[in-house]
């Protein structure tokens, strides 16, 4: 009599792993394809990958961050919420862009909330791992600073629109910018490019710091000088020239913000 063969143990648990795209998409933004291939081999094989749906907090408002950590695809919305208790959005990030790397070794609370917007895939290295890299590869840290200050150049030029820009300016820049990041990469010479990012009028205005009623007016304009359409699956650019051309009529008067 044959004994019966024994039930086998449960596989363990494999992580997730990028796709192909996902990886192509961290691959293809200009910082991260400039460090060394043995640090980028190293940011992959220490890094862990999630996935989220749309609405998915990644980080909280208050709370330390524990995870230096980009988005493969989808997109990241950072907002803040003010001590009045106003919802301010920052930024929309795209797939490829690092985040998250001076909240981790300074220590202290966040300063915002990150949201996936969409179905979104993080690779996040967690801080002992970030550290680590700082110590087995000397490159990171110059690396790391060359980040921050992009960051930071970044916040002067949006501080600066602020001042000097009125507010279909600096929508009609924000939409130019949006599509650059988010659209589609190749379109052909006379078609409509796609936004690429759905938007609420009110998550738009936010990123502007408007009113919803002031920029669902601009928006109105912008439609019937034939330059975009407003639709239901979101905004499409008829004319990037002439929507650069707004823009570059504004920096030249300098005009203060509306």
């Amino acid at each position: 009599m044959h004994a019966s063969p024994r039930p086998s143990a449960d596989p363990p648990l494999q992580r997730p792993l990028l796709s192909a795209q996902e990886r192509e998409a961290i691959d293809q933004s200009p910082w991260f394809s400039s460090l060394p291939p043995s640090l980028r081999h190293d940011i992959f094989r220490l890094g862990h990958v999630t996935r989220h749906r749309h609405g998915d907090m990644i980080v909280k408002q208050g709370q330390p961050i524990r995870n230096w950590f980009t988005c493969a695809s989808g997109a990241l919305r950072f907002r803040r919420t003010t001590t009045g208790g106003r919802r301010v959005t920052l930024a929309y990030v795209e797939p490829g862009i690092w985040v998250g790397e001076a909240e981790v070794l300074y220590g202290r609370p966040c300063t915002y909330d990150a949201h996936a917007h969409g179905s979104t895939t993080l690779l996040s290295v967690p801080e002992a791992a970030l550290r680590a890299l700082l110590q087995q590869h000397p490159p990171f840290g110059q690396a790391l600073l060359t980040l921050q200050a992009h960051s930071m150049r970044s916040l002067y030029l949006m501080m600066e629109d602020v001042a000097t820009m009125p507010l279909r300016a600096r929508l009609t820049k924000q939409l130019l910018h949006l599509q650059e990041r988010f659209g589609p990469h190749h379109v052909a010479p006379g078609e409509s490019r796609p936004l690429g990012l759905s938007l609420a009028q009110d998550e738009l205005a936010g990123l502007l710091g408007g009113s919803r009623q002031r920029v669902n007016v601009e928006l109105k304009w912008l439609e019937r000088q034939g330059l975009i359409s407003v639709r239901p699956r979101g905004i499409e650019l008829h004319d990037v020239q002439g929507l650069q051309a707004l823009v570059d009529q504004a920096v030249a008067e300098g005009k203060p913000g509306g």
